[in-house]
């Protein structure tokens, strides 16, 4: 008895996990509208537009390898703390 009752609950929390997974296109509730334009911009963006991170949100990856030592530059910007 406390078997079926284990399979009916992961098979219940499978199921509701599964429904979690839906994806709908997005879109503005009912009788309401998208934000307002911003200014600087010519058209009103998308949801999809506004939705997606800009390079600011999302940088990418800058790997700066050393293919050889070197001596390193002059920094007139690396100073001791002043105490």
């Amino acid at each position: 008895m406390r078997r079926t009752a284990t399979l009916y609950l992961c098979l219940s929390a499978a199921l509701v996990l599964a429904a979690c997974g839906g994806r709908v296109k997005l879109q503005p509730r009912q009788g309401e509208s998208l934000p307002v334009k911003p200014e600087a911009s010519l058209n009103q963006p998308t949801v999809e537009q506004m939705i997606t991170p800009g390079p600011q949100a999302k940088p990418k990856r800058s790997d700066d390898l050393l293919t050889r030592s070197e001596e390193r530059r002059d920094d007139k910007f690396d100073l001791p703390p002043k105490g």
